[in-house]
Protein backbone atom coordinates (compact mmCIF):
# COMPACT_ATOMS: atom_id res chain seq x y z
CA UNK A 1 0.00 0.00 0.00
CA UNK A 2 1.20 3.52 -0.47
CA UNK A 3 0.64 5.27 2.72
CA UNK A 4 0.54 8.87 3.51
CA UNK A 5 1.41 9.94 7.22
CA UNK A 6 -0.22 13.08 8.06
CA UNK A 7 1.06 15.06 10.94
CA UNK A 8 1.43 18.66 12.35
CA UNK A 9 5.38 19.11 13.40
CA UNK A 10 6.25 21.60 16.29
CA UNK A 11 8.89 22.96 14.21
CA UNK A 12 6.09 24.03 11.66
CA UNK A 13 3.78 25.24 14.21
CA UNK A 14 2.95 29.29 13.68
CA UNK A 15 4.34 31.47 16.45
CA UNK A 16 3.48 35.08 17.85
CA UNK A 17 4.65 36.90 20.65
CA UNK A 18 2.78 36.52 23.64
CA UNK A 19 2.14 32.45 22.72
CA UNK A 20 1.61 30.08 25.57
CA UNK A 21 5.10 27.61 26.24
CA UNK A 22 2.80 25.05 26.00
CA UNK A 23 1.29 26.23 22.74
CA UNK A 24 2.12 23.24 20.73
CA UNK A 25 2.54 20.46 23.32
CA UNK A 26 0.64 18.06 21.18
CA UNK A 27 1.90 18.28 18.11
CA UNK A 28 4.59 15.91 17.08
CA UNK A 29 8.80 15.67 16.26
CA UNK A 30 10.30 14.71 13.57
CA UNK A 31 11.63 11.63 15.33
CA UNK A 32 7.91 10.31 15.59
CA UNK A 33 6.98 10.55 12.39
CA UNK A 34 10.47 8.43 11.25
CA UNK A 35 9.30 5.87 13.61
CA UNK A 36 5.82 5.49 12.01
CA UNK A 37 7.40 5.29 8.38
CA UNK A 38 9.87 2.72 9.94
CA UNK A 39 7.25 0.73 10.90
CA UNK A 40 4.88 1.23 8.35
CA UNK A 41 7.51 -0.20 5.34
CA UNK A 42 8.72 -2.75 7.62
CA UNK A 43 5.60 -4.25 6.81
CA UNK A 44 5.88 -4.03 2.84
CA UNK A 45 4.07 -0.48 2.45
CA UNK A 46 5.47 2.83 1.04
CA UNK A 47 5.25 5.39 2.96
CA UNK A 48 6.17 9.29 2.79
CA UNK A 49 5.22 12.22 5.21
CA UNK A 50 3.10 15.25 4.86
CA UNK A 51 2.71 18.36 6.64
CA UNK A 52 -0.83 18.55 7.42
CA UNK A 53 -1.10 22.15 6.36
CA UNK A 54 -3.28 23.34 3.22
CA UNK A 55 -2.20 26.74 2.94
CA UNK A 56 1.62 27.01 1.27
CA UNK A 57 4.14 26.48 1.21
CA UNK A 58 2.87 22.86 2.41
CA UNK A 59 -0.25 22.90 0.23
CA UNK A 60 -1.57 19.34 1.44
CA UNK A 61 -4.60 18.98 -1.29
CA UNK A 62 -2.26 19.36 -4.24
CA UNK A 63 0.40 17.03 -2.76
CA UNK A 64 -1.75 14.55 -1.67
CA UNK A 65 -3.47 14.94 -5.75
CA UNK A 66 0.08 14.16 -6.96
CA UNK A 67 0.79 11.16 -4.74
CA UNK A 68 -2.25 9.34 -4.79
CA UNK A 69 -2.09 7.51 -1.58
CA UNK A 70 -4.34 4.42 -1.27
CA UNK A 71 -4.69 5.59 2.49
CA UNK A 72 -3.31 7.72 5.19
CA UNK A 73 -2.57 7.10 8.30
CA UNK A 74 -3.79 10.32 10.29
CA UNK A 75 -2.36 11.90 13.49
CA UNK A 76 -2.49 15.81 12.62
CA UNK A 77 -4.06 17.94 15.58
CA UNK A 78 -3.77 21.13 13.37
CA UNK A 79 -3.64 24.16 14.87
CA UNK A 80 -6.55 26.42 15.45
CA UNK A 81 -10.60 26.18 16.13
CA UNK A 82 -12.58 23.76 18.54
CA UNK A 83 -12.98 21.30 15.78
CA UNK A 84 -9.29 21.16 14.89
CA UNK A 85 -8.51 17.74 15.36
CA UNK A 86 -11.41 17.09 12.45
CA UNK A 87 -9.94 19.42 10.10
CA UNK A 88 -7.80 17.14 8.25
CA UNK A 89 -10.39 14.02 7.88
CA UNK A 90 -12.79 16.73 7.20
CA UNK A 91 -10.49 17.60 3.78
CA UNK A 92 -9.91 13.61 3.03
CA UNK A 93 -13.29 12.96 3.24
CA UNK A 94 -13.62 16.01 0.32
CA UNK A 95 -10.70 13.96 -1.42
CA UNK A 96 -12.22 11.10 -1.23
CA UNK A 97 -9.12 9.26 0.46
CA UNK A 98 -9.25 6.87 3.25
CA UNK A 99 -7.73 7.61 6.42
CA UNK A 100 -6.81 5.44 9.67
CA UNK A 101 -8.69 6.62 12.91
CA UNK A 102 -12.10 8.29 13.96
CA UNK A 103 -13.94 10.36 11.61
CA UNK A 104 -14.76 14.18 11.88
CA UNK A 105 -17.79 13.57 14.15
CA UNK A 106 -16.39 11.72 16.64
CA UNK A 107 -12.35 14.08 16.64
CA UNK A 108 -14.81 17.30 16.89
CA UNK A 109 -16.81 15.74 19.59
CA UNK A 110 -13.71 14.45 21.55
CA UNK A 111 -11.80 17.49 21.68
CA UNK A 112 -14.71 19.06 23.05
CA UNK A 113 -14.89 18.13 26.94
CA UNK A 114 -17.70 19.33 27.50
CA UNK A 115 -19.89 17.79 25.15
CA UNK A 116 -18.49 14.46 25.68
CA UNK A 117 -19.19 14.54 29.11
CA UNK A 118 -22.96 15.58 28.32
CA UNK A 119 -22.83 12.23 26.13
CA UNK A 120 -21.65 10.11 28.74
CA UNK A 121 -24.07 11.39 31.46
CA UNK A 122 -27.00 10.94 28.30
CA UNK A 123 -25.69 7.21 28.39
CA UNK A 124 -25.32 6.72 31.85
CA UNK A 125 -21.45 6.47 32.09
CA UNK A 126 -20.12 7.99 35.04
CA UNK A 127 -18.19 11.12 34.80
CA UNK A 128 -17.68 13.52 37.01
CA UNK A 129 -20.32 16.48 37.84
CA UNK A 130 -19.31 19.64 36.14
CA UNK A 131 -19.95 23.36 35.10
CA UNK A 132 -18.52 25.26 32.00
CA UNK A 133 -17.22 28.93 32.51
CA UNK A 134 -17.32 30.93 29.31
CA UNK A 135 -16.91 34.10 32.00
CA UNK A 136 -14.71 34.69 34.72
CA UNK A 137 -17.90 35.96 36.83
CA UNK A 138 -20.44 33.20 36.01
CA UNK A 139 -22.69 32.21 38.36
CA UNK A 140 -21.43 28.59 40.37
CA UNK A 141 -24.49 26.20 40.18
CA UNK A 142 -25.95 26.07 43.53
CA UNK A 143 -25.19 22.44 43.46
CA UNK A 144 -21.53 22.34 44.05
CA UNK A 145 -21.93 25.53 46.98
CA UNK A 146 -22.73 24.95 50.76
CA UNK A 147 -24.86 27.31 52.97
CA UNK A 148 -22.31 29.67 53.41
CA UNK A 149 -21.32 30.08 49.87
CA UNK A 150 -18.14 28.19 50.09
CA UNK A 151 -17.50 24.83 47.99
CA UNK A 152 -18.82 21.36 48.57
CA UNK A 153 -15.97 19.68 47.52
CA UNK A 154 -12.71 20.57 45.78
CA UNK A 155 -13.07 21.08 41.90
CA UNK A 156 -10.99 20.51 39.47
CA UNK A 157 -10.13 23.66 36.45
CA UNK A 158 -9.07 22.80 32.83
CA UNK A 159 -9.37 23.86 29.39
CA UNK A 160 -12.05 22.61 27.79
CA UNK A 161 -10.91 21.80 24.56
CA UNK A 162 -7.05 21.17 24.80
CA UNK A 163 -4.88 17.91 24.53
CA UNK A 164 -1.29 17.02 26.53
CA UNK A 165 -3.05 18.20 29.90
CA UNK A 166 -2.58 21.36 28.56
CA UNK A 167 -3.20 23.98 31.78
CA UNK A 168 -3.18 21.49 34.33
CA UNK A 169 -1.21 21.71 36.77
CA UNK A 170 -1.64 21.24 41.14
CA UNK A 171 -2.96 24.60 41.42
CA UNK A 172 -5.56 23.26 39.05
CA UNK A 173 -7.15 21.38 42.16
CA UNK A 174 -9.60 24.46 43.95
CA UNK A 175 -10.65 24.38 47.11
CA UNK A 176 -12.61 27.82 48.13
CA UNK A 177 -14.86 30.12 45.31
CA UNK A 178 -11.29 32.73 45.07
CA UNK A 179 -8.98 29.96 44.00
CA UNK A 180 -11.71 28.78 41.85
CA UNK A 181 -11.84 32.21 40.33
CA UNK A 182 -8.47 32.74 40.30
CA UNK A 183 -7.99 29.87 38.29
CA UNK A 184 -10.76 30.07 35.57
CA UNK A 185 -9.65 33.80 34.91
CA UNK A 186 -6.30 32.65 34.34
CA UNK A 187 -6.97 29.60 31.88
CA UNK A 188 -9.79 31.97 29.72
CA UNK A 189 -6.87 34.60 29.57
CA UNK A 190 -4.22 31.57 28.42
CA UNK A 191 -6.29 29.67 26.33
CA UNK A 192 -8.82 31.98 25.16
CA UNK A 193 -11.25 29.29 25.40
CA UNK A 194 -14.35 27.90 27.73
CA UNK A 195 -13.14 26.07 30.68
CA UNK A 196 -14.15 22.71 32.43
CA UNK A 197 -15.41 23.07 36.15
CA UNK A 198 -15.73 19.31 37.36
CA UNK A 199 -15.55 17.81 40.60
CA UNK A 200 -12.32 16.37 41.67
CA UNK A 201 -11.74 12.59 42.13
CA UNK A 202 -9.39 11.69 44.81
CA UNK A 203 -7.54 8.46 44.11
CA UNK A 204 -5.80 6.10 41.23
CA UNK A 205 -5.22 7.42 37.78
CA UNK A 206 -5.35 4.74 34.92
CA UNK A 207 -5.51 4.40 31.25
CA UNK A 208 -7.10 2.20 28.90
CA UNK A 209 -6.15 1.74 25.22
CA UNK A 210 -8.14 0.15 22.46
CA UNK A 211 -7.63 -1.25 19.06
CA UNK A 212 -10.40 -2.52 16.93
CA UNK A 213 -14.15 -1.82 15.86
CA UNK A 214 -17.54 -2.87 17.73
CA UNK A 215 -19.41 -4.71 15.45
CA UNK A 216 -22.72 -2.99 16.80
CA UNK A 217 -23.43 0.80 14.95
CA UNK A 218 -26.70 1.46 17.29
CA UNK A 219 -25.23 3.52 20.57
CA UNK A 220 -28.86 3.12 21.69
CA UNK A 221 -28.04 -0.30 23.15
CA UNK A 222 -24.67 0.47 24.77
CA UNK A 223 -26.43 0.28 28.27
CA UNK A 224 -27.71 -3.30 27.50
CA UNK A 225 -24.29 -4.17 25.98
CA UNK A 226 -22.30 -2.95 29.51
CA UNK A 227 -24.50 -5.22 31.47
CA UNK A 228 -23.95 -8.14 28.95
CA UNK A 229 -20.42 -7.91 28.46
CA UNK A 230 -20.34 -8.25 24.66
CA UNK A 231 -18.73 -4.79 23.46
CA UNK A 232 -15.38 -5.75 24.90
CA UNK A 233 -14.95 -9.00 22.83
CA UNK A 234 -14.91 -6.59 20.07
CA UNK A 235 -11.69 -4.89 20.80
CA UNK A 236 -8.15 -5.43 21.43
CA UNK A 237 -7.07 -4.26 24.93
CA UNK A 238 -3.27 -3.12 25.49
CA UNK A 239 -2.82 -3.78 29.56
CA UNK A 240 -4.12 -1.07 31.55
CA UNK A 241 -1.74 1.63 32.71
CA UNK A 242 -1.59 3.49 35.71
CA UNK A 243 0.41 7.20 36.74
CA UNK A 244 1.90 6.97 40.51
CA UNK A 245 1.08 10.21 40.79
CA UNK A 246 1.66 9.59 44.46
CA UNK A 247 5.40 9.85 43.76
CA UNK A 248 5.81 13.21 42.31
CA UNK A 249 2.84 14.43 44.92
CA UNK A 250 4.56 17.46 47.06
CA UNK A 251 4.95 19.02 43.42
CA UNK A 252 2.55 17.33 40.82
CA UNK A 253 -0.59 17.60 43.35
CA UNK A 254 -1.50 13.78 42.95
CA UNK A 255 -2.70 14.14 38.66
CA UNK A 256 -0.66 13.64 35.82
CA UNK A 257 0.21 17.08 35.21
CA UNK A 258 1.06 18.50 31.61
CA UNK A 259 4.86 19.46 33.52
CA UNK A 260 5.10 15.28 33.72
CA UNK A 261 4.37 14.49 30.30
CA UNK A 262 6.86 17.46 29.19
CA UNK A 263 9.83 18.12 31.20
CA UNK A 264 9.52 15.17 33.55
CA UNK A 265 9.62 12.20 31.26
CA UNK A 266 12.50 10.96 32.37
CA UNK A 267 11.79 10.65 36.00
CA UNK A 268 7.82 10.08 36.40
CA UNK A 269 7.09 6.64 37.27
CA UNK A 270 3.72 4.32 36.04
CA UNK A 271 2.94 0.95 36.61
CA UNK A 272 1.78 -1.54 33.57
CA UNK A 273 -0.15 -3.63 33.29
CA UNK A 274 -1.46 -1.35 36.76
CA UNK A 275 -1.40 -3.17 39.75
CA UNK A 276 -5.77 -4.06 40.11
CA UNK A 277 -8.00 -7.00 40.21
CA UNK A 278 -9.54 -8.47 37.68
CA UNK A 279 -13.29 -7.35 38.32
CA UNK A 280 -11.84 -3.72 38.31
CA UNK A 281 -9.79 -4.05 35.13
CA UNK A 282 -12.43 -5.72 33.72
CA UNK A 283 -15.06 -3.01 34.46
CA UNK A 284 -12.89 -0.17 32.88
CA UNK A 285 -12.48 -2.02 29.57
CA UNK A 286 -16.03 -2.39 29.28
CA UNK A 287 -16.66 1.50 30.42
CA UNK A 288 -13.53 2.41 28.05
CA UNK A 289 -15.38 0.26 25.31
CA UNK A 290 -18.90 2.14 26.03
CA UNK A 291 -16.75 5.10 26.01
CA UNK A 292 -15.53 4.50 22.58
CA UNK A 293 -19.00 3.23 20.82
CA UNK A 294 -21.08 6.38 22.28
CA UNK A 295 -18.63 8.66 20.81
CA UNK A 296 -17.98 6.92 17.23
CA UNK A 297 -14.49 6.05 17.68
CA UNK A 298 -12.61 4.14 15.04
CA UNK A 299 -9.74 2.38 15.10
CA UNK A 300 -8.03 3.01 18.04
CA UNK A 301 -8.56 5.54 21.17
CA UNK A 302 -7.39 6.04 25.26
CA UNK A 303 -9.77 6.56 27.85
CA UNK A 304 -8.64 8.08 30.84
CA UNK A 305 -10.24 7.17 34.26
CA UNK A 306 -9.76 8.15 37.88
CA UNK A 307 -10.74 5.91 40.74
CA UNK A 308 -12.55 7.32 44.01
CA UNK A 309 -10.40 6.61 46.92
CA UNK A 310 -13.34 7.72 48.91
CA UNK A 311 -16.23 5.56 46.81
CA UNK A 312 -14.55 1.55 46.71
CA UNK A 313 -12.58 2.82 43.95
CA UNK A 314 -15.48 3.47 41.66
CA UNK A 315 -14.18 4.46 38.09
CA UNK A 316 -15.13 7.87 36.62
CA UNK A 317 -14.65 8.49 33.12
CA UNK A 318 -12.21 11.53 32.20
CA UNK A 319 -12.36 11.79 28.68
CA UNK A 320 -11.10 9.75 25.66
CA UNK A 321 -8.31 10.47 23.21
CA UNK A 322 -9.09 9.14 19.94
CA UNK A 323 -5.47 10.60 18.57
CA UNK A 324 -3.67 9.04 20.97
CA UNK A 325 0.60 10.20 20.91
CA UNK A 326 2.23 7.53 19.15
CA UNK A 327 6.10 8.19 20.30
CA UNK A 328 7.78 4.76 20.59
CA UNK A 329 8.56 3.54 24.51
CA UNK A 330 7.24 7.45 25.46
CA UNK A 331 3.31 7.65 24.54
CA UNK A 332 1.04 6.03 26.97
CA UNK A 333 -0.22 4.14 24.10
CA UNK A 334 3.31 3.15 23.03
CA UNK A 335 3.64 2.08 26.99
CA UNK A 336 0.84 -0.07 26.95
CA UNK A 337 1.61 -2.08 23.58
CA UNK A 338 5.17 -2.11 25.19
CA UNK A 339 4.02 -3.93 27.88
CA UNK A 340 1.59 -6.23 25.91
CA UNK A 341 5.16 -7.68 24.42
CA UNK A 342 3.96 -5.38 21.08
CA UNK A 343 6.57 -3.73 19.28
CA UNK A 344 5.98 -0.31 17.99
CA UNK A 345 5.81 -1.53 14.36
CA UNK A 346 3.38 -3.96 15.30
CA UNK A 347 0.91 -1.73 17.06
CA UNK A 348 0.84 1.00 13.84
CA UNK A 349 0.22 -1.71 11.73
CA UNK A 350 -2.44 -3.27 14.15
CA UNK A 351 -4.32 0.15 13.63
CA UNK A 352 -3.44 0.67 9.62
CA UNK A 353 -5.08 -2.81 9.56
CA UNK A 354 -8.00 -1.87 11.27
CA UNK A 355 -8.84 0.96 8.66
CA UNK A 356 -8.12 -0.89 6.46
CA UNK A 357 -10.81 -3.40 6.85
CA UNK A 358 -13.17 -1.01 7.46
CA UNK A 359 -12.13 -0.09 3.80
CA UNK A 360 -12.29 -3.02 2.38
CA UNK A 361 -8.53 -2.90 1.35
CA UNK A 362 -6.86 -5.65 0.81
Amino acid sequence: MRVAVLANLKVNAPTWEGMPSDQWDDLDSQKTIDALIAALESAGHSAEFFEAQITSPYNLIERLTTYKPDICFNIAESHFGDGREAQIPAVLEMLRLPYTGSQVMALALALDKPMTKRILHYHGLPTPEFQVFERTDEPIDEDLLDESGGLRYPLFVKPSSEGTSMGISALSIVRTVQELREQVAAQIVRYREAVLVEHYIAGREAMVGMIGNPKSTDARKVNERLIQRVLPAELTFLPILEMDTQAHAATEGDIYTNRMKTQMVDEYRYFCPAPMEEDMAHELRVLAAATFRVIGCMDVARVDFRLDSLNGDKPYILEINPLPGLSPHFSDLCLQADAAGWSHEQLINAILNQALARYQLS
